[in-house]
Parts: structure tokens; C-alpha cells; sequence
């Protein structure tokens, strides 16, 4: 079981990215900032940047490659990618996310996500 579902758009997005730039993998991680507080931190990388613990999901022409440290915060999210008049963008649909900001890029989880289970 992967952590995040992938659509097939979203697959073939990340093939073109990693093929035309010769890239091993797009990499998906969350960090501090933005207006809702994290923010969704998306680029390229090669395989010998990955650490142990990432979760690796490979697309057949490429991968993606989620950082150890954001998994707990994307499990159960979808990934599409959108190609409409508005412009082309990855929509992450993150069942943990409390509110997000319109763009998209920036997000806040449920206090719960952060509490050790007991």
C-alpha cells in the first residue's frame, strides 16, 4: 500500500518531468511557512539524494519520492494533476489538511496529527 494514490495524470506528469530533465525523481515534502503554516515543498532530484525511510513510488518513467519527515502528514492524499484555462498544477487532496490556502501550496493539519497515540 502506497501512502498517497496517485491518478494517472499525476503519474504521467511526473514521467515528463523526470524525463525532460533528466531527473531520477520529484520529490514532495512539507515545510514550515505559508499562510496556512506548512507549505507543500515540490522539486527534482536524483537517487543518490534519497534518505533512508522516504517513501518511493515509482510511475514507470520516473518517481516520486516523498521525504521520511512528511509522510505522516500525506497519508491517504490523492495526487491529480490539473491542466484546465486557470493553468496546469498538482492538486493534492490531503484528508489531513484542516484548511488550506487558495492557491493550494499552503496547508494546516488537525491538531491530532501531531499527538503520540497513547
Amino acid at each position: 500500500m502506497s501512502i498517497i494514490t496517485l491518478t494517472q495524470s499525476a503519474k504521467d506528469r511526473i514521467n515528463q518531468l523526470c524525463t525532460e530533465n533528466n531527473a531520477f525523481a520529484v520529490s514532495l515534502n512539507l515545510k514550515g511557512g505559508g499562510c496556512a503554516g506548512f507549505e507543500y515543498d515540490w522539486s527534482l532530484m536524483q537517487d543518490n539524494a534519497i534518505e533512508d525511510g522516504d517513501e518511493v513510488i515509482d510511475t514507470e518513467h520516473g518517481k516520486l519520492v516523498i521525504g521520511k519527515h512528511s509522510i505522516m502528514f500525506l497519508i491517504g492524499t490523492t495526487l491529480e494533476f490539473k491542466n484546465d484555462i486557470m493553468g496546469s498544477m498538482f492538486d493534492i487532496q490531503n484528508p489531513n489538511a484542516k484548511s488550506s490556502c487558495g492557491c493550494g501550496v499552503s496547508v494546516n493539519f488537525n491538531d491530532d496529527i501531531f499527538e503520540m497515540p497513547a
